[in-house]
């Protein structure tokens, strides 16, 4: 049985993946945003045929990328309607493994896999913590786990943390609309705010003006696809926990990692560790 997720927010994975598949997804872009998140990961101290998981696979955006330099790939998400859409896109990789099971009834032998991946999920489940205890113990000696969660933006000024709390209030009740009405809501806020701001962000960066600090400065180069299926996650999800940064390095360690670095760069944080 499992108990480290929330059914609403499983369901809204569910929807949203369907709605966006990745088939719109340039290629060029993906490959962008892949070198992003898997920037720290240690391709060249893999081992042949090296056997892993993505926990929380989703649409199988990230595991199209990983499959090719990978022996076996196990695909594990909560949601079935995801996985669908994961096994769809992922049809020509023979060596894909699709389990529906969510992080904490991974049917994997504990001590098994070459190396272990979770990005962007862990955040969304009710207790985060053992959700990474659950990731690591199915590593083997040494091998490294990749994480992604939201961060706590401890990084940012204060007023940067102030604008946050003002959209997450509006959050907390547009992800308790039906699907069809959270997903309209959030194409607007697309439209209306992504849209503008990054654009605004970009202009501004090309007459020389910094804008590390910048809400939403992040998608200036990101495209409208992107825009919009960051959206529906953002304001569409019921369930989302924040951490800093040595709250992250915390849990790993707790975990059973050690040599764990984090990325300097977007998005905020990405981190690496190995199974002690």
């Amino acid at each position: 049985m499992s108990y480290n997720l929330d059914k609403a927010v499983v369901a809204g994975f569910g929807d949203e993946w369907q709605r966006f598949d990745q088939s719109d997804l340039d290629e060029a872009e993906r490959l962008a945003l892949f070198d992003q998140y898997f920037a720290l990961f240690p391709w060249h101290t893999m081992p042949p045929n090296a056997a892993g998981f993505d926990a929380g696979c989703g649409s199988g955006r990230w595991a199209t990328l990983v499959a090719p330099r990978v022996g076996t790939l196990h695909c594990i998400d909560a949601s079935l309607q995801a996985l669908q859409v994961a096994q769809r896109n992922l049809r020509d990789h023979s060596n894909c493994v699709f389990h529906h099971a969510s992080v904490d009834a991974m049917p994997l032998a504990n001590q098994s896999a070459d190396f272990g991946y979770s990005l962007g999920v862990l955040h969304h489940v009710p207790d985060t913590a053992a959700g990474i205890r659950a990731c690591v113990a199915k590593l083997k000696s040494g091998a490294p786990f990749l994480i992604y969660l939201y961060y706590a933006f401890d990084n940012r000024p204060w007023w940067f943390r102030t604008l946050w709390q003002i959209s997450n209030v509006a959050r907390l009740g547009i992800s308790r609309l039906p699907h069809s009405l959270r997903f309209s809501v959030s194409q607007l806020i697309a439209a209306l705010i992504y849209w503008p701001l990054s654009r605004l962000a970009r202009v501004a960066e090309k007459r020389g003006v910094s804008v590390e600090h910048w809400p939403l400065a992040a998608y200036r180069h990101r495209s409208w696809y992107i825009l919009r299926n960051d959206a529906l996650d953002r304001f569409g999800t019921r369930l989302e926990q924040r951490w800093t940064r040595p709250q992250i390095r915390a849990m790993l360690a707790d975990a059973g990692l050690d040599r764990i670095e984090f990325s300097p760069n977007v998005p905020f944080w990405c981190a690496i560790g190995y199974k002690a």
